[in-house]
């Protein structure tokens, strides 16, 4: 007489040979590029950068005789700050829904069972989407940043020339695909520790759109520095060619501020993974 046994699944998964990281970095990728809110979020960030850089830059050209003097200085003083902060400003939020979505909708749909189970190892799968979604973005943002700066820069040639030779220039424009894909990662480490798609949006959007208002309204050098040093504010930074007379850091220390922030958050992120149950 035999006896039949069944074999806990996560047991045999766990005795399995390890997955190559490779192989989860294609995994990811391929239900990355298979989810649909993907293509619309990606077809969004185009579209509304581009669109807003084409729609403010034409706009304030036309209006140059009639603006502030001091204005007119800070656009001719760093033009491709002007002309990137033009579309990046609403453009960065489908970033921010993007990372959220990517991985808190697996966990509103269960799938992210199906990922543990595959993978056992939580943190190989955090650090694969980490890789797959940064460089998806950062490859995307850096397309739309060439873009919005050569539609930007033959809209304001007349007023504030600017070319990618000019100095900061190249390194302000690689600069804001850097920071959309850290934004990303940023958003993404919310979405893990949130584990809920609207909660995760309402944080990272807090984030970026409310905290720094209302870190200006702080008296004195205390206010400045809160809000010189929130993630949104030091990291877009980084696509600016000077430091402004008003900031507290340069554009690469502002960088690594908001890299610091998103690192801790993956960090909390991958801790409480391994913690909690899927």
């Amino acid at each position: 007489m035999s006896t039949t046994t069944t074999a806990d699944p996560m047991a045999t998964a766990t005795m399995m040979s390890p997955l190559h990281f490779r192989r989860l970095l294609a995994s990811e990728w391929t239900k990355l590029r298979s989810v649909r809110s993907t293509m619309w979020s990606v077809l969004m960030l185009v579209v509304v950068t581009l669109g807003f850089t084409v729609l403010v830059t034409t706009l304030t050209m036309s209006q140059w005789d009639k603006a502030d003097a001091k204005d007119q200085a800070q656009i001719v003083a760093d033009p491709v700050s002007f002309i990137l902060g033009a579309g990046f400003q609403l453009g960065q939020l489908t970033v921010c829904v993007l990372g959220v979505l990517y991985i808190a909708s697996e966990y509103s749909t269960g799938a992210i069972r199906a990922t543990l189970l595959a993978v056992p190892k939580r943190t190989s799968m955090l650090a694969a989407k980490c890789v797959v979604f940064a460089a998806t973005i950062f490859v995307v943002g850096e397309i739309v940043a060439f873009v919005a700066f050569f539609t930007g820069a033959a809209i304001v040639h007349k007023h504030a020339p600017v070319s990618l030779s000019d100095p900061g220039v190249l390194r302000a424009v690689i600069g804001a695909g850097l920071y959309l894909a850290v934004l990303g990662l940023f958003a993404l480490a919310i979405g893990a520790l949130v584990r809920h798609t609207a909660g995760g949006i309402t944080g990272v959007i807090g984030f970026v759109l409310v905290l720094a208002p209302l870190a200006q309204l702080l008296p004195g050098s205390a206010g400045k520095h809160v809000h010189a040093y929130l993630p949104s504010e030091a990291g877009h930074l980084i696509g600016q060619a000077t430091k402004g007379s008003d900031d507290l850091l340069s554009p690469w220390q502002g960088f690594g501020v908001f890299c610091l922030w998103t690192a801790v958050l993956l960090g909390v992120a991958a801790w409480l993974l391994n913690r909690r149950d899927a």
